[in-house]
């Protein structure tokens, strides 16, 4: 059995005023770093991990750190974990989108896994590196827990994967900022979910 931490990275600017990131190096706010540092004694406090891999992303690599020093390892990337590239999106908000495509904007928000989009990628494309980032991590840990810090979209598709969900659920799954999921394999090559979004220790940091 090998137990999988993962973790969404701390909050940037892009998330406070909603703009699509994807594959922009945003970095972490002031909040997203406290986020990550509080996330990174959580971690540390409940589930000793032996590894940590995160997207190759600034934000992501900043909160995959601060877990890592938490318990004296180092920070390991990972291309399974790497965001979403949202093409011709990224760097605009919700209503710039709406008002440029409001077509393809209208399916995201409510058939997101028929949407690709312009330039950029479909949810089916992450969800097949990120599982096969995380089938290389679990044969190269067994019976170990690992951290993985990845980005909302991505955890999103990889928690549909791990409860047989498809693609078409993704807006059912929430993913805060420094939020925690844990999951552990099976011996039938299925997962079992024993925590998800948990953000009970950002309680005594500023609202985001």
């Amino acid at each position: 059995m090998t137990r999988i931490v993962l973790i969404r990275h701390g909050q940037t600017v892009w998330n406070r005023k909603v703009r699509f990131r994807g594959q922009v190096d945003v970095e972490l706010d002031e909040i997203g770093l406290r986020q990550a540092q509080a996330t990174g004694q959580y971690v540390a406090d409940r589930w000793p991990v032996t590894a940590v891999y995160s997207s190759r992303m600034q934000r992501a690599m900043q909160t995959a750190k601060a877990v890592a020093q938490a318990q004296e390892l180092t920070t390991q990337s990972m291309e399974g974990l790497l965001d979403i590239s949202f093409g011709e999106w990224q760097g605009l908000s919700p209503a710039e989108v709406s008002q440029r495509d409001p077509t393809l904007y209208q399916a995201w928000m409510k058939a997101p896994h028929t949407v690709h989009f312009p330039g950029g990628e479909r949810l089916d494309i992450v969800r097949e590196r990120a599982l096969t980032g995380l089938e290389k991590v679990i044969s190269r840990h067994p019976a170990e827990t690992i951290a993985l810090v990845s980005h909302s979209v991505v955890n999103r598709v990889l928690l549909c994967a791990v409860l047989g969900l498809g693609d078409d659920h993704f807006w059912q799954l929430r993913q805060d900022t420094c939020a925690v999921n844990v999951f552990e394999t099976n011996e039938d090559d299925t997962f079992t979910i024993l925590l998800m979004n948990d953000t009970c220790h950002l309680q005594s940091l500023v609202a985001t």
